[in-house]
């Protein structure tokens, strides 16, 4: 490694995923600790049958690879998981090795809670200190929940699509915004993400027809009997059976495909539409979009300066 390289590593930090059915007792066995029961895993293993591919850390890494091109020769960018193959501690040694001086890290999650991402600074700081970066080489961008592009991105495919689906429809097709679920003992201890979760819908609608008929709601909830956050999207959906020939899921905290969205939205949640008589649609993940890209390179920018480079 050159001590001289003077580069700034960046790892784009998220979940991870098994990537076919056939990965998911290993992902489940990092999640669990060995203690998912073989009921679950077979329902996820079909899930993934019926999804084909999760295509999450694909499109992770395509991510960090044209944020490191748009932010020039200066920076290396990495992708890390959190429970699968790179890991952030991956992620942060091949920053070092490349010559990085400084680290930002970045949870690809717009809104979150402190108690459920605490594990992500833990990770990312553990793995800077292994590889002998001090404190204040590294940082990590804060909840982006409102940050400009975002919100310019997820309001342009909710027009483009509310557009054509009005049309085709001949009637206002209205919009369910959607958030991963929490168990309400998490939220109860960081409202903080409740109030994130509204900064975002309040700028995405800002920026719609003020007529707009919205909803939201959550998706995703756990596997386990404790109280998760209402209304879920089931519940939102039979609300409007009868009242609406169709409806738009705008997810607005999910950045890529990945189960949550081939599986839960686009299987799940088609489903329950079609048993209630409505036709479902769906906003695009932000994927690679350059919009996108250029929101990762602002929240980048906005950190860089508080990190000393090696002279």
């Amino acid at each position: 490694m050159s001590t001289q390289s003077n580069k700034t590593g960046v790892v784009l930090m998220t979940y991870g995923s098994a990537t076919t059915a056939l990965h998911v007792e290993e992902y489940f066995g990092r999640i669990y600790g060995g203690k998912a029961s073989a009921a679950l895993i077979a329902d996820f293993e079909n899930r993934y049958r019926l999804v084909g591919r999760s295509p999450l850390i694909d499109i992770t890494k395509k991510q960090a690879a044209l944020l490191e091109q748009q932010l020039g020769s200066g920076y290396i960018v990495r992708a890390g998981m959190r429970h699968s193959v790179p890991f952030i501690e991956e992620a942060v040694a091949a920053c070092r090795a490349a010559g990085a001086t400084s680290l930002i890290g970045i949870v690809l999650s717009p809104q979150f809670s402190t108690f459920i991402m605490g594990g992500y600074r833990t990770a990312f700081v553990e793995a800077a200190r292994q590889q002998d970066f001090v404190e204040s080489q590294t940082a990590i961008v804060g909840p982006w929940s409102d940050e400009l592009h975002f919100i310019e991105l997820l309001a342009k495919r909710v027009n483009e699509a509310l557009t054509e689906l009005n049309k085709k429809y001949g009637a206002s097709v209205p919009v369910i915004f959607t958030t991963h679920s929490l168990p309400q003992r998490v939220v109860n201890k960081n409202p903080e993400y409740l109030q994130q979760l509204q900064t975002t819908i309040g700028a995405v609608r800002a920026k719609l027809a003020p007529e707009l008929t919205w909803y939201a709601a959550y998706q995703s909830a756990g596997h386990t009997p404790e109280e998760w956050l209402k209304p879920d999207l089931t519940d939102r959906l039979e609300q409007l059976r009868g009242k609406t020939p169709a409806v738009l899921i705008a997810p607005i905290q999910f950045l890529a495909d990945h189960l949550e969205v081939l599986y839960d939205l686009d299987i799940a949640a088609r489903k329950q539409c079609a048993e209630r008589g409505i036709a479902y649609h769906r906003i695009a993940m932000p994927n690679t979009d350059p919009l996108f890209i250029t929101c990762l390179e602002a929240l980048v920018c906005s950190l860089e300066k508080s990190l000393p480079r090696t002279k």
